[in-house]
């Protein structure tokens, strides 16, 4: 499964709305912040995660793309 920065930020947007936020609207700047959280913990997953395999023939670390 690929990592969706828009996925995410609709998950977060849909949290925030379910905890009172006001995400819609001239003033509402949740869903703004969503997308920054969201791009934010997208970049960092694929640029340091790593899986670790440790059995068969697959065994080893990988990269998260």
């Amino acid at each position: 499964m690929a990592l969706s920065k828009s996925s995410l930020k609709g998950k977060i947007v849909t949290e925030l709305k379910a905890q009172g936020f006001t995400t819609e609207g001239e003033h509402a700047y949740a869903a703004k912040m969503a997308e920054a959280i969201a791009n934010a913990v997208i970049d960092e997953i694929t640029s340091n995660g790593q899986v670790v395999v440790s059995g068969g023939s697959s065994s080893g670390t990988y990269k998260v793309s």
